[in-house]
């Protein structure tokens, strides 16, 4: 049984197709990393929400670390100061189950290539 979760955390939008993003790079995460619960969470504009994505992993069976992984490029006040918000408070709703911040992708050197692949596609209109 899967031991820890992955919380893929987006902004959101108001545009379904932006928020459709993370539903297929949970399905891509998912498909590397099996041993692995994955669920979304949007910080606001769409669902489900950040408590709502926490939830969703602590109903798993056997879970004890869950990561709250933010699909944002900098650590801005979002990752920051929000994150480590909920962090606290999902902390002291589930004791028992060890709640973790990570990086978001910001200067990473898979950023860069990925920048780089785009730059070099050219443009869409």
């Amino acid at each position: 049984m899967a031991q820890r979760a992955l919380l893929l955390i987006a902004h959101g939008s108001r545009r379904a197709e932006a928020n459709a993003d993370l539903v297929t790079l949970a399905e891509m995460v998912r498909a590397r990393q099996p041993a692995d619960v994955v669920e979304i969470a949007y910080l606001e504009l769409a669902s489900p929400s950040i408590p709502e994505g926490a939830e969703q992993c602590v109903a798993h069976p056997d879970i004890t670390e869950v990561r709250l992984v933010p699909y944002f490029l900098s650590p801005g006040r979002h990752v920051a100061e929000d994150l480590e918000e909920y962090r606290q408070q999902f902390t002291t709703r589930w004791p028992h189950i060890q709640f973790h911040v990570c990086a978001p992708l910001g200067l990473h050197p898979h950023v860069v290539d990925a920048l780089l692949e785009r730059a070099n596609e050219g443009y869409r209109v």
